[in-house]
């Protein structure tokens, strides 16, 4: 029998601090046809919102060193603010979203990544996602709406990148949907020349990707988004591309495709 689709999107924070693009993102997500998961980040909002708190948060090599105040406010951010004000739009749009963390239902069990050369504090790194659980909200027409947020289920909350989150998601429905998993960001794809935002690769195969990594012209912060990309692809998604707030709709024909 054939698979139902399933659609996995993931925003980026630079989306989500825009209310304009994401006013109009959400809405387009609300009439995209079928079943449908959101996954969002907002590392950015975390850091204005510690700043004003008097934390200054702590990146090693661009990413974020969790600490127990930190871990504080990411939640606070992530699983509150942010996941209900997207979770409310989305009603407004009578699209019936739930708004979730990896503890909620157990959809997310990670543990707490391990020590190697530097210290990441409180991030989790994912060990099973409850594809099972995360089917019941969809067969019964709930839209599950995740944050950046995972559990230990030892009661530890964990800060867990959002596109790690959206590549084990798809990843775990493959088996039940015919999945699809689309980046979302400010970018229109991943790009020839940082210079030029219209130099979309149209279509990046693991081949040319790994040409492009030894060439030097995919930046540093493309490698963690391409390696869940192609982590997704390898692990039976049917489909992944990367492109701007108009590629769900198809407005625009400038975003990339991913291929194995």
């Amino acid at each position: 029998m054939k698979k139902q689709k399933l659609h996995i999107v993931k925003i980026g924070g630079n989306i989500i601090n825009d209310e304009e693009v994401l006013t109009s993102f959400l809405k387009d997500f609300s009439e995209l046809k079928g079943y449908k998961i959101l996954v969002h980040g907002g590392g950015n909002k975390a850091t204005e919102i510690a700043s004003k708190m008097g934390l200054k948060p702590k990146m090693i090599n661009g990413r974020r060193i969790t600490d127990a105040a930190n871990l504080d406010i990411v939640t606070m951010v992530y699983a509150g603010l942010l996941n209900k004000k997207i979770t409310a739009q989305l009603q407004q749009n009578n699209c019936n979203a739930m708004g979730l963390s990896g503890a909620d239902a157990n959809c997310i069990l990670a543990h707490k990544r391990i020590v190697k050369d530097i210290d990441y504090g409180f991030a989790g790194d994912i060990d099973v996602v409850n594809s099972e659980t995360i089917n019941l909200f969809l067969q019964n027409n709930i839209t599950p709406i995740f944050c950046a947020i995972s559990h230990d289920k030892n009661g530890q909350l964990l800060n867990t990148n959002a596109d790690t989150i959206a590549s084990e998601i798809a990843v775990a429905m493959s088996g039940l949907y015919e999945t699809e998993l689309n980046y979302i960001f400010e970018l229109k794809g991943v790009l020839e020349s940082v210079e030029d935002k219209n130099s979309v690769i149209k279509y990046l195969n693991l081949e040319k990707y790994k040409q492009l990594i030894s060439e030097g012209v995919i930046s540093e912060g493309m490698l963690p988004k391409l390696h869940n990309c192609f982590n997704a692809l390898e692990k039976g998604v049917q489909k992944v591309k990367i492109g701007d707030a108009s590629l769900i709709k198809n407005k625009n024909e400038l975003y990339t495709t991913l291929s194995i």
